[in-house]
């Protein structure tokens, strides 16, 4: 009798994840294997199909004990590699507890938590974000462990980045606001903190739980300052909760200000690092190959500069 597949990957995330890359479609193609070792070593039984994000792929397991958990796998790499040490770090206060890790592979068992609900179910927006700044205020506050990458390293690679990005864009406008970005990282540079960041902490990235009425998921844990947590959120439902209220300017402000005030930041220097995540996403257009920025980033640069006039 043959041995039954544990896991099925999705053909959208296969084709996606492994375009162009061979690496990536040979993991790809380990994953039955991959799934069936470890549901034998932690002793798991799968509970329903695979899931999948833009790089990784999650199982919905029940452990030994009966309590339902998930095993999400990945592709060990520089970007998931703080992922454990962060989360162990927190140890469940307001994110995702982890529950088993293999840093040869990059698994994780983690709780199981309601993929179904996010932050984004939330209708009202203030309310959505002020649970959202809650969370985030719970995790910036823990030190920085071993393990995870640092800002100040990130920031000065983005600065050697600069010149090349505003040669390949197209719009004097937005040639002005890279360099301002880069002015305002060039001044913050020097003292980048040491809290614990998140890194990707939208609406979508909190979802319901048991212990917890919200927790966060899928953190890319990074030491640094915590004004460079914020983008994300004000990100978060652009075109729904900003856009729609017809006052885009007043609407980043309220969401900005809301933040700032309950992590109990220095409005400045957040938007001096804020303005360092839109310099970020101008870098990865660029090596995208775009010559135009994102009218959202364009909207939320231009609107913090005026958080950075005394």
């Amino acid at each position: 009798m043959s041995t039954p597949i544990p896991i099925r990957v999705p053909e959208a995330f296969a084709a996606a994840y492994g375009r162009d890359n061979a690496s990536r479609r040979a993991w790809i193609a380990g994953l039955p294997r991959l799934a069936a070792d470890f549901l034998d070593r932690w002793t798991l039984r799968p509970d329903g199909p695979a899931e999948h994000g833009q790089a990784s792929l999650v199982l919905p397991v029940i452990r030994a004990d009966g309590e339902p958990a998930v095993l999400k796998f990945q592709q060990a790499s520089e970007d998931n590699a703080g992922t454990a040490p962060g989360l162990r770090a927190w140890g469940g206060n307001g994110v995702v507890r982890l529950l088993d890790h293999d840093p040869d592979t990059g698994t994780m068992l983690l709780e199981r938590l309601d993929a179904a609900r996010s932050l984004s179910s939330v209708a009202d927006d203030d309310t959505a974000m002020r649970i959202l700044a809650e969370l985030l205020a719970r995790l910036v506050a823990v030190p920085a462990p071993p393990g995870v990458r640092h800002l100040a390293d990130i920031a000065a690679a983005m600065l050697d980045e600069v010149p090349h990005a505003v040669s390949a864009l197209r719009d004097p406008a937005e040639q002005r606001l890279v360099r301002t970005c880069a002015s305002a990282v060039t001044e913050l540079v020097g003292e980048s903190g040491d809290r614990l960041l998140h890194w990707d902490l939208h609406y979508d990235n909190v979802l319901a739980g048991r212990r917890e009425p919200w927790l966060a998921i899928d953190p890319e844990p990074l030491a640094g300052d915590p004004g460079f947590d914020l983008w994300p959120a004000l990100d978060s439902r652009w075109e729904e909760a900003v856009v729609a209220t017809g006052d885009v300017t007043r609407a980043v402000l309220r969401r900005f200000d809301l933040l700032t005030e309950v992590l109990g930041l220095d409005r400045r220097r957040a938007a001096g690092w804020t303005l360092g995540r839109i310099l970020q996403n101008a870098l990865w257009d660029v090596e995208d190959g775009r010559t135009t920025l994102e009218p959202a980033q364009v909207a939320l640069g231009m609107t913090l500069l005026r958080r950075r006039t005394p």
